[in-house]
């Protein structure tokens, strides 16, 4: 009976995988996007060899593939585990003149069968979610060649709040995650954020309308065709719904030799050693080790290292609470680096993943700092007294500055800034 049953399960699964690829045969894209949003993302990438390879994962017919070729000069390898894709995408590929520079490769994206180091860019547009972003990051690392840059985009939360209805839809298929824990994600993994793009509503139309059409066309008494359709129109539905509560978002990414990560306990007298190399004399890491030992200040798991390829930690970056006119905010100090290993990008690394830690968790929403009106605005940080905000000690107006952690928070906390007793101001 088992084996009957089977044999049944596999009929239907098989009936259920063609009837997918018969509504998507033939469609402009297999997920949202756009020439232009393509375009954007490869410029956000910076200079590239003249003859770059591009490894496209999920790749599908190939109208990604087919503008990286023609128009960034690249060598593609591109790959989809759905053969008959490959063969659309060979043919147009021929059929503009491209096919020296397209080669397609049948496999699995979770398992590819490529070298270390090959390429100069992995591309993945609405595909990584077949394995889940942070398989992405962590498997697809080590085909980039040294400095080399990940472009994928991800569908996530847009709202703190998804309604029931959303996130019911979304935890059957896929386990969405917001902007901010995806970049932690990122950074967490050993890359540095270039840019992030999120994708307009056209990007989406431009997939659901043909779709639409194509599933109102399509004969429902077709093996597995009933199904496919009613997952097709759910789908589809849900975005027309609940489109505001969630979206696609390109990250271009580049492969860091500094991994991130929160401070161990082991970590703690390094971290001192950091801090006390780091300035002309112990204050600051004697400020770590008092605010360590101040439950009010201190929150666990916003205290954050860099390593480098050797283990060793290289910088350091750190969160505390204070209140900013008598509101809850967050302090930004101290920051250190090594050194002999400063300006090389380690301090930057992780000064953005402690603050994204910070939005992943949804602590407080304002983040001050003093430091170089130079160094800090590249994380978003503006003048503090443009948002209100004052020291109660004599520094440069521009040397005060906060950042809103939540670009859409309006009521930010104003006022003077009531720091942590260790800081002795």
């Amino acid at each position: 009976m088992s084996d009957h049953n089977d044999v049944n399960d596999a009929s239907t699964e098989a009936a259920s995988y063609e009837a997918f690829f018969a509504l998507h045969h033939g469609l402009p894209r297999q997920g949202p996007g756009s020439d232009a949003t393509t375009r954007h993302l490869l410029s956000l990438v910076g200079p590239l060899p003249e003859r770059p390879r591009i490894l496209d994962l999920g790749c599908g017919p190939g109208r990604a593939a087919l503008l990286l070729a023609a128009e960034a000069g690249a060598e593609v390898t591109a790959v989809d585990l759905h053969r008959p894709f490959l063969d659309e995408l060979d043919e147009a590929a021929a059929a503009r003149g491209l096919g020296d520079r397209i080669t397609t490769v049948q496999a699995d994206m979770g398992e590819l069968p490529l070298p270390d180091g090959s390429y100069d860019m992995v591309w993945a547009e609405s595909s990584a979610y077949s394995i889940g972003f942070d398989t992405a990051l962590r498997s697809w690392r080590r085909l980039l060649a040294p400095g080399g840059a990940l472009v994928l985009t991800e569908c996530e939360w847009t709202t703190a709040a998804p309604s029931r209805e959303a996130r019911a839809f979304w935890d059957r298929h896929y386990a969405l995650r917001t902007g901010a824990a995806n970049r932690w994600a990122a950074a967490a993994a050993g890359y540095s954020v270039l840019g992030v793009h999120h994708q307009p509503e056209s990007d989406w139309d431009a997939y659901y309308g043909p779709l639409a059409e194509r599933a109102d066309a399509a004969d429902p008494r077709e093996p597995g065709m009933a199904g496919a359709l009613a997952a097709t129109r759910e789908e589809i539905r849900m975005r027309a719904e609940h489109g505001g509560e969630y979206g696609y978002t390109g990250y271009v990414l580049k492969d860091s030799r500094w991994r991130v990560r929160p401070e161990r306990a082991a970590d703690v007298a390094t971290v001192h050693a950091v801090n006390a190399a780091a300035f002309p004399t112990e204050d600051e890491a004697r400020l770590v080790d008092a605010l360590r030992a101040d439950p009010d200040a201190w929150i666990d798991g916003l205290s954050y290292v860099a390593e480098g390829p050797d283990g060793r930690i290289a910088a350091y970056a750190l969160l505390t609470r204070c209140r900013v006119g008598g509101r809850a905010a967050l302090c930004l100090a101290p920051v250190a680096t090594e050194p002999e290993l400063q300006g090389q990008g380690a301090g930057s690394a992780v000064i953005a993943a402690v603050l994204d830690a910070a939005r992943a968790r949804g602590e407080e929403r304002l983040v001050v700092v003093l430091g170089h009106p130079g160094y800090y605005p590249r994380f978003g940080f503006t003048r503090a007294s443009g948002l209100g905000v004052r020291v109660a000690f004599d520094v440069p107006d521009e040397a005060v500055m906060a950042l809103a952690l939540d670009a859409s928070e309006r009521e930010l906390p104003s006022g003077t800034v009531a720091y942590p007793a260790a800081f002795g101001v």
